[in-house]
């Protein structure tokens, strides 16, 4: 068979199998598709299916078409970073900026403190630290690791819950756009290269000019060009961040965030966004998938999935319990954003695939992390729901009820 046959073999394998194990094993509940699609990637990947049958593996996954599936999956994801960026409401955060200050800083650094101490008990061990990194990358990584909400993904469990479009999620929504600046901004300080430091100085210049006159120009646009010409900016700015060394993630994040939601019709941001998971996102998975290894023995990389897993959620939890104390929160509210907020998924999945590409974190540090990221997301639902049904005013109060009452 040709490159072309084999590459639409895998793209078959890509959409129908997770589509299968979802729809036919209903595990919408406990695990929504795109969990599945990420699990199907790493069966798929290296550890497991090419473990089990290399020769199949080797044909269907050689290197020419694992080219030209990493080339969709990068555009993907610069895709649906660069709506996370759009859908930032920084403005709404600034309003509230108390309470979103304090519980956005609080659900970010105690968990970002867990990870880091679960990380210092790595760095002396062989096999977990990437061969470029330096001890304080490494940490700061794995800290922020388990520190992520993915906003992205937040955005379709809270949909499916119900309360996207109500006051306790646009709240949660608040704390969580905080937090997604910081990471963008700790991923930018880990990545900074002291030997290359004047070209990152030189794009950031260029990318702040360039972006007073990319909005001046957008705002004179009709919606319909101004598809046209974010896409154009997202490629320029994804190039611009990954000549200078902070890599093109960072790029189409920054692309995204200077740019204003209202400047879109929301229904068809959110069809974007739709549209990107069911006909792109599927093909990152799979190729996520494909860099995860087993070199360190399956028992030490799900150890170490456990002591990450314990870290992010414990560490999540007491963030927001924390916050809910200083600001009065009712009983139960700190628990049910705690859960909410602890969703990793995408962006954290994103966030460790550029630590793994700069060598900062080794493939096994990378597969311990993907499956950290994929049992916190499956938590979500089972855990949320039974809460929601006990707490239904919450949903609908506009203003954090109950301030100066003690938690549970």
């Amino acid at each position: 068979m040709n490159t072309t046959e084999v590459y639409l073999i895998a793209m078959t394998i890509i959409f129908t199998v997770p589509y299968l194990v979802w729809r036919l094993g209903r595990t919408d509940f406990w695990a929504p598709l795109v969990v599945v699609q990420i699990l199907t990637g790493i069966a798929l990947g290296p550890g497991v299916l090419g473990a089990a049958f290399p020769d199949y593996y080797h044909f269907v996954f050689n290197p020419q078409v694992i080219g030209a599936l990493n080339g969709v999956a990068w555009w993907a994801v610069m895709v649906f970073v660069w709506i996370a960026g759009i859908e930032l409401d920084l403005a709404q955060a600034w309003r509230h900026r108390r309470e979103s200050g304090i519980t956005a800083g609080l659900a970010l650094g105690v968990p970002l403190l867990f990870g880091a101490a679960a990380a210092l008990l790595l760095v002396g061990r062989t096999g977990w630290m990437g061969p470029l990194a330096r001890p304080w990358q490494f940490v700061l990584g794995i800290g922020m690791a388990c520190a992520v909400t993915a906003l992205p993904i937040l955005i379709l469990l809270m949909e499916k819950l119900d309360i996207l479009r109500q006051p306790l999620g646009q709240r949660i929504l608040r704390y969580a756009s905080v937090d997604d600046v910081a990471i963008w901004g700790v991923l930018a300080l880990i990545l900074t290269d002291w030997a290359r430091v004047g070209k990152q100085a030189a794009f950031l210049a260029a990318f702040a000019l360039a972006t007073l006159g990319y909005r001046r120009l957008m705002r004179r646009l009709p919606e319909s060009d101004r598809w046209y010409l974010g896409l154009v900016w997202l490629a320029a700015c994804g190039f611009g961040a990954d000549w200078s060394g902070l890599h093109f993630m960072v790029g189409a994040f920054l692309a995204g965030a200077v740019m204003d939601a209202h400047w879109f019709d929301q229904r068809r941001l959110d069809a974007l966004r739709h549209h990107v998971l069911l006909v792109a996102m599927p093909v990152f998975f799979l190729s996520t998938g494909l860099r995860t290894e087993w070199g360190l023995g399956g028992v030490a990389v799900f150890v170490v999935a456990a002591l990450l897993l314990l870290a992010s959620v414990a560490g999540k939890l007491l963030g927001l319990r924390l916050a809910g104390r200083v600001l009065g929160w009712a009983p139960g509210e700190a628990s049910l954003i705690g859960w909410l907020l602890q969703t990793k998924a995408l962006i954290m999945i994103i966030f460790v695939n550029v630590l793994l590409d700069k060598k900062i974190i080794t493939a096994d540090t990378f597969t311990a992390l993907l499956l950290m990221a994929v049992a916190s997301t499956m938590l979500t639902i089972p855990r949320v729901t039974p809460m929601l049904r006990r707490l239904p005013a919450l949903v609908r109060a506009a203003e954090p009820p109950g301030r100066g009452q003690p938690l549970t």
